[in-house]
């Protein structure tokens, strides 16, 4: 499966000629309309590898097309190709933010447009198989891990060891977040109401935090320097990697630990002000535990060293996180912190003073 080109165009010559471009390499299907097309997709969306798209039709555009197709959750899985005769720059531009892989102009130059879809569907097939490969030996990591009956710091060490290995740390950082989320749950007035079970249940919740950096390519997780505006949206990502992670293990979704987890992951760079992601939260549409480990995760990264970085004393930290260098936390959780900064520093981090 994905493996099939799907033409959209409601002009019969042009379709024949995309048939033309791809039959030789690709089964292809062509439709005359973008609601015959949506319905494929709606009963199944699987042979589909590439979608090249008229931009005119009369029933519906190709633009608002790629508006439903992104509603209905395509946008990541199927790569799309506007063919337009037009040079309107705007077209063009509000195609690249509904997510379309590239804009070929009609007439088309048949070697050069399967050329360029193949090296896109070929990225894309690639990707479908690490996913794949990354969420089957998720699956087993996680599973193993969650077969011991008491969720203890043993399960904190298989999950550092699984959630790491791929970055590159050493497994220190969730420790730290682990320890640094139950400090605030247990010393600061955010773990208010929580009974000693829930605490440990957050605690441990915390270090999958970023469980989804399974799913970004090495070449991204690993790359030294400053990611790219691209590269970046891509490592945002891993939070809804994560979180669908986790949603897809039974094992997970059926332990009380599962409702903390998957929030975490999902939303531990929600930020105060709206400025995070993935869902641009704000205030305290932001759960507590994910604004904890938020803020920790931040602090923690700061002060250590990473393969990309050396580490920052303390105070410069602190001040960066006043200073809304790191983005906007809960002006509470950050009087916490600076509260409990030293206390919290001398603890976890000993070797700095």
């Amino acid at each position: 499966m994905f493996d099939t080109v799907l033409v959209v165009d409601d002009d019969a010559i042009n379709r024949e000629v995309l048939e033309a471009v791809f039959e030789s390499r690709y089964p292809v299907v062509s439709v005359g309309s973008s609601p015959e097309a949506l319905e494929l997709l709606r009963k199944d969306p699987s042979p589909y590898c590439a979608i090249p798209l008229d931009v005119v039709m009369e029933d519906m555009s190709g633009l608002q097309f790629l508006e439903i197709f992104n509603e209905m959750g395509f946008r990541d899985r199927i790569p799309v190709f506007l063919v337009t005769s037009q040079g309107d720059v705007q077209t063009a531009r509000h195609a690249y933010e509904l997510g379309v892989m590239d804009v070929i102009k009609k007439p088309v130059i048949g070697f050069v447009v399967e050329r360029r879809v193949a090296n896109v569907v070929e990225l894309f097939q690639q990707r479908r198989f690490l996913d794949q490969r990354v969420a089957e030996q998720t699956k087993e990591i996680i599973a193993q891990a969650l077969r011991i009956r008491e969720l203890n710091r043993g399960l904190i060490e298989t999950f550092s060891a699984a959630i790491e290995f791929r970055d590159g740390e050493s497994g220190e950082h969730v420790r730290r977040i682990y320890e640094l989320t139950k400090f605030f749950l247990t010393r600061t007035e955010f773990g208010a109401g929580m009974d000693e079970e829930t605490v440990e249940l957050v605690a441990l919740a915390s270090i999958m935090h970023d469980v989804g950096k399974i799913g970004i390519p090495d070449a991204i997780l690993m790359k030294p320097g400053r990611y790219t505006a691209e590269e970046f949206e891509i490592m945002k990502r891993h939070t809804v990697i994560g979180a669908e992670m986790l949603a897809s293990i039974e094992q997970i979704r059926t332990l009380p630990i599962f409702e903390y987890a998957h929030d975490i992951a999902l939303h531990h760079h929600e930020r105060w002000d709206g400025r995070g992601y993935p869902d641009g939260l704000t205030g305290d549409e932001i759960s507590v535990p994910a604004q904890i480990v938020g803020l920790v995760d931040c602090y923690d990264a700061l002060v250590s060293k990473r393969r990309y970085k050396e580490k920052l004393p303390h105070r410069t930290a602190l001040q960066m996180i006043r200073d809304g260098k790191c983005g906007v936390f809960n002006p509470k959780l950050l009087e916490c912190l600076e509260r409990h900064a030293d206390e919290i520093h001398a603890k976890l981090y000993p070797d700095d003073l």
